[in-house]
């Protein structure tokens, strides 16, 4: 169990955070339209099982949640694992220097937090979150529903997983490399530095050891040290 503050934290994020212009969507990946987005909410609304539906959450759904929700469970996700895995040219990325999200993708496993969101009107619920998470057609951060294991047994949530034929799906793997990324993209949201060390912190603070992303955030605080000795 790792119980030590992050090498990450508020202070070194500050010393890259920056907010340049919006430049707005791609011209070859332009946002869904209003009707797509409702056309998808009505398929994955028809497929809530029974018990209500319940929202996989891995990274920023844990600490900028933005749904109302009636409960919570710890939760594993077999078959998936946390990966920076879709290039991102806005938000916390530019066209000049892009920046990498994190989805799901798939392989080994993932633990976060099952979200159990109110009973009703659940078409317009998954509206929202599709509308906070995806901004292209077809998405690299595609809605899907996943079985998880909780405390009260198998359930059927819905999350967002990497879609590999997404036009911004990366193969980007050695975590120096990703680091460096992570060390210096930034957008019109902030610097991806900081979506890594909110995860890290929020997951911390949930009792959720992800190894992999805690060597991350120590590799990424190196190169911001690097780069700001002062600081």
């Amino acid at each position: 169990m790792i119980t030590s503050p992050p090498d990450l934290t508020p202070e070194l994020v500050a010393l890259v955070q920056r907010f340049p212009p919006d430049q707005g969507p791609e011209p070859h990946l332009p946002d869904p339209a209003e009707a797509t987005y409702w056309r998808w909410a009505d398929e994955l609304a028809q497929e809530v099982p029974a018990e209500g539906l319940w929202l996989f959450a891995y990274g920023s759904l844990i600490w900028n949640p933005d749904f109302e929700h009636e409960a919570s469970l710890p939760a594993v996700a077999p078959g998936w694992h946390r990966a920076f895995c879709f290039w991102i040219r806005r938000w916390r990325g530019t066209r000049e220097m892009p920046g990498l999200m994190m989805g799901l993708d798939r392989g080994g496993s993932c633990r976060g937090i099952a979200y159990r969101l109110p009973d009703r009107d659940h078409r317009t619920q998954i509206h929202r979150l599709l509308d906070r998470e995806i901004d292209a057609d077809p998405p690299t951060n595609a809605p899907r529903w996943i079985m998880i294991d909780t405390p009260q047994g198998r359930k059927k949530a819905l999350s967002f997983v990497a879609n590999h034929k997404g036009a911004a799906y990366s193969t980007l793997r050695d975590r120096d490399q990703v680091a460096a990324v992570l060390a210096q993209a930034a957008g019109h949201w902030g610097s991806c530095a900081e979506y890594l060390q909110k995860t890290v912190t929020a997951l911390q603070a949930q009792g959720i050891v992800d190894r992999g992303l805690w060597d991350l955030q120590r590799r990424v605080a190196a190169i911001i040290r690097a780069r700001f000795p002062q600081g």
